[in-house]
């Protein structure tokens, strides 16, 4: 089943105002590794599309963090993150069912994290068998 992260923009992406510290290269790579990426922010929603269209990175959905519950709603997921930088964005992440990621306070690509923490429970469970 699907994952999905959604990203606060400033503060959190390179490419916010102010910048954070979650690279364009950083977002790719979770795109890659198959999950499903957009941005939940208070910024207007051209400024978020225009923010992904200037790094060419194609995203699932553009919406203000207080709508994740639309989100939750459109994509049907067994895992879903907001990552951002203040205590609303952990406030509507924790209010429509999503896990918090603190960009202050989490390692580099927290998802990646959980993606080996996953492949290597599935390996040591089939190597039991």
């Amino acid at each position: 089943m699907a994952k999905l992260i959604s990203f606060e923009v400033d503060g959190t992406l390179k490419a916010g105002d102010p910048p954070g510290p979650v690279t364009m290269a950083m977002v790719r790579r979770a795109q890659e590794m198959g999950y499903i990426i957009g941005s939940a922010s208070d910024k207007p929603i051209p400024v978020q599309q225009g923010v992904w269209e200037q790094h060419g990175i194609i995203v699932s959905f553009t919406i203000h963090k207080q709508n994740l519950d639309e989100v939750r709603a459109q994509f049907d997921c067994e895992l879903y993150q907001h990552i951002g930088d203040t205590n609303m964005d952990q406030h509507y992440a924790l209010m429509h069912g999503f896990e918090y990621l603190d960009v202050a306070s989490s390692l580099a690509e927290p998802w990646m994290l959980l993606e080996v923490a996953a492949e290597a429970i599935s390996e040591a469970l089939e190597s039991e068998d």
